[in-house]
């Protein structure tokens, strides 16, 4: 399959033919990367579609509330993030304490962010004295932006690439061998970001799922969930976890994504069990 694949490589597209470049503005002394415009537009973004959703009657926060839970949510992606790359994917960073601080190197995980931003929200709102459940659902409507930049980002870098193979649309990338692979950063831009954002709008705008708490939240867990497990079946391993990947069966990614799948499923569940009437936390409209 490989020499197959490997003959055929001069009809594919190679990665250097795009004219990309990870660092989006050059000033010579300093230099801003692609990667980070993504966080903020992530970040910004999600923030500016927050203050829309809360519009709406019944919302759990005011803007005031928003305002802040922007500056604690990065705290928890930066800090959440990190750390799980570190302990999960390289912990042997942790022989150089002072490495964990080198964001500019790279290494973020997903699942620590979230964990990191859900923290952020139950810590928040129990100070405010707010509903965090209900706090959750509206935050997770706006993390499909910050997934979908990050993909992108992670595709002008030319990293994370996918499994070798002979799809029509495969790219050899300059890092990944002589070998086209899936563009499987593009696979998880579509699928985490634009696919869960339009279930998300639907599920606020089109149902009374912001009324049942944690629902959002639920549909966001598994929807990420099952989006990640299974691109993950075209995505290569990390090279420092490949024997991992091969003695268990499964990525380190899909082993923490199946307790969001889980976590999902039951959040869904039994989010009709935990409708009551809704308050408002600003205006003046009651949702029963």
């Amino acid at each position: 399959m490989i020499d197959t694949i490997l003959a055929a490589a001069p009809h594919y597209l190679r990665f250097e033919e795009l004219g990309l470049d990870p660092v989006a503005i050059n000033l010579g002394f300093f230099g801003i990367k692609w990667y980070s415009l993504a966080y903020l537009s992530g970040i910004l973004i999600g923030y500016w579609y927050l203050t829309r959703l809360i519009r709406e009657p019944g919302a759990p926060m005011a803007r005031r509330h928003a305002d802040d839970m922007i500056f604690y949510a990065t705290l928890g992606i930066i800090i959440g993030g990190r750390l799980a790359y570190v302990i999960f994917y390289q912990p042997e960073i942790f022989a150089h304490p002072l490495d964990i601080l080198k964001l500019w190197n790279g290494g973020m995980s997903f699942h620590g962010g979230v964990v990191g931003v859900t923290a952020a929200i139950i810590w928040m709102s129990r100070k405010e004295g707010l509903n965090w459940l209900r706090v959750h659902d509206y935050i997770a409507c706006c993390v499909p932006f910050g997934l979908f930049f990050g993909r992108l980002a992670n595709f002008v870098n030319g990293e994370l690439w996918g499994k070798a193979t002979d799809v029509p649309w495969a790219i050899i990338f300059p890092t990944g061998g002589p070998v086209p692979r899936h563009p499987s950063q593009l696979y998880e831009a579509g699928l985490e970001g634009v696919l869960l954002f339009a279930i998300l709008w639907f599920a606020f705008w089109k149902t009374k799922a912001r009324y049942e708490p944690g629902k959002l939240v639920g549909i966001f867990l598994l929807g990420y969930g099952l989006s990640r497990f299974g691109v993950e079946y075209f995505r290569e391993a990390d090279a420092q976890l490949m024997e991992f990947a091969d003695r268990t069966g499964l990525h380190m990614g899909q082993w923490l994504t199946l307790p969001m799948i889980v976590g999902g499923l039951y959040l869904i569940a039994t989010a009709k069990r935990r409708r009551i009437r809704v308050e408002p936390t600003a205006g003046t409209a009651s949702v029963s």
